[in-house]
């Protein structure tokens, strides 16, 4: 091989190899297997195609391998995968392919290796790597694919306009791959996307979701984002993040370009943490700002109130991208909501009820909320973002006291409703809303402790007010 490969590795190459050789069938290592082992990065996905019965090869194979591994086989698209180690390994038979103009579902037949690299999307992704005994190792590059990684070019194999027409989620992998690997897209690739870029909309949500999550989990997204805009992509798939970009002036006052805001944040959070939702949390935390743009002669432009209606489109968004609606949107609705709340504190004398309150509020998530809120300083002026940086270190400073002196983190009343019913001998009732209601808001405010003595104390004490007598 032409590249330094693992011991497991060359072990599945030289049992694919001799087994091929058995069953008469020629055969490679195809596409991103090869691209990334030539860029020297990871892959844990390798795709072997054969002139012949891919789901017959793979069962051979495993059986030479030990542990046999058990192989999975899609008959529909004829395809078998398997694992060994760390690797899953894909087998299928050498095909072509062509489309109608309404589906990106190919009609299929058997081909050569020739007829399976034409298919392919880039040339980075053509390359193939014989297992054959004649040339064992020799690399096969019909479309200059070598030259391609050299120079940092996403390229299709074939006239680009076929290419993305035949199968247009292949506009979102080019962008996708050039966020990935810092390439560029050949200019009359790029051009295409553009000229293609409706037929987007043959696509399913799930499959462009999928590239959109890979584009966010890039070391720097703010590439792929502005792709997707330049391209025009971006409105068609996802409107409300096109939206945010552009700036108006009125009386001389303009306001900053939300869109570049959010890909600043975006890549200042990438920094910090791979934590996908939290990334979305940083896409999504000013979406609200164009349908709550006002301007005032005095104040100038005002988004008052991005925060709880961006909350509120959270739902309706991930809806629409087929994003999963559960713990994970609740959990970037949350943020949305409450990413103005620790700058507020960074400009004023911090209470304890305030830090307090943001505890309770945030639970486990306020360290995710913070790495969130720090990102959100994208000043050009280097004192004031140092200004900003130093304020949060003091608010984290006072959350970690408020936190280790009342244990608000994810904070359960230390009285419960039933409590407070068996201690009055009532029936559910709005009594029983207000006094628990009253011991929280003691707590945060300071007034009692976090603790059951004080707070059983306490509903006594509302109890009587309120007229109800506690039973003996």
């Amino acid at each position: 091989m032409v590249f330094n490969i693992e011991p497991h590795e060359r072990k599945i190459f030289e049992v694919i190899s001799e087994t091929a050789r058995e069953l008469e069938y020629p055969v490679f290592v195809v596409g991103g297997y090869v691209r990334d082992r030539l860029l020297a990065r990871p892959s844990k996905d390798m795709d072997i195609v054969c002139v012949g019965n891919g789901i017959r090869l793979a069962q051979h194979v495993a059986a030479r391998l030990r542990p046999i591994p058990r192989v999975t086989v899609y008959k529909r698209f004829g395809t078998a995968m398997l694992k060994h180690h760390s690797l899953e390994v894909e087998f299928v038979g050498a095909r072509k392919e062509s489309y109608r103009s309404d589906s990106r579902k190919p009609t299929v037949e058997e081909g050569s290796l020739e007829d399976d690299q034409n298919r392919r999307d880039f040339t980075i992704n053509a390359l193939a790597v014989s297992l054959n005994d004649e040339d064992y190792g020799a690399i096969i590059d019909p479309f200059d694919g070598l030259e391609h990684l050299e120079s940092k070019t996403i390229k299709t194999p074939l006239e680009p306009g076929k290419t993305f027409s035949d199968d247009p989620l292949r506009m979102m992998r080019a962008i996708r791959f050039a966020t990935q690997l810092d390439f560029d897209i050949e200019p009359e690739t790029l051009e295409a996307i553009a000229k293609y870029k409706s037929r987007i909309n043959i696509i399913s949500k799930e499959r462009i979701a999928t590239e959109l999550n890979k584009i966010i989990l890039a070391d720097k997204p703010s590439v792929g984002f502005k792709l997707l805009f330049d391209t025009g992509l971006l409105a068609l798939i996802f409107p409300e993040m096109a939206a945010l970009h552009g700036v108006e002036a009125r009386n001389g006052k303009g306001h900053k370009d939300n869109f570049y805001h959010t890909l600043q944040v975006l890549d200042n959070l990438s920094l910090k943490t791979h934590n996908l939702w939290l990334r979305w949390a940083a896409v999504l935390h000013d979406i609200a700002k164009p349908p709550t743009k006002r301007f005032h002669p005095e104040q100038g432009w005002t988004f008052h109130g991005h925060e709880v209606l961006g909350a509120a489109m959270v739902p309706r968004i991930f809806k629409n991208l087929r994003l999963p609606m559960d713990a994970k949107m609740r959990y970037v609705q949350k943020l949305v909501r409450l990413h103005l709340r620790p700058i507020s504190l960074t400009k004023e004398d911090i209470t304890d009820s305030a830090i307090r309150r943001l505890l309770f509020d945030t639970g486990d998530e306020i360290d995710d909320l913070m790495l969130l809120c720090e990102a959100d300083i994208t000043s050009k002026n280097p004192s004031k973002v140092k200004r900003y940086l130093e304020n949060y270190e003091l608010v984290r400073d006072r959350l970690k006291e408020v936190e280790e002196k009342d244990h608000l983190r994810n904070w359960q009343p230390p009285i419960s409703g039933e409590a407070i019913m068996e201690t009055f001998n009532i029936p559910p009732s709005k009594e029983v809303g207000l006094i628990k209601n009253a011991i929280r808001e003691a707590i945060l405010d300071g007034a009692i402790g976090n603790n059951y003595e004080d707070a059983y104390r306490f509903m006594l004490e509302m109890g009587r007010e309120l007229g109800l007598k506690a039973m003996s």
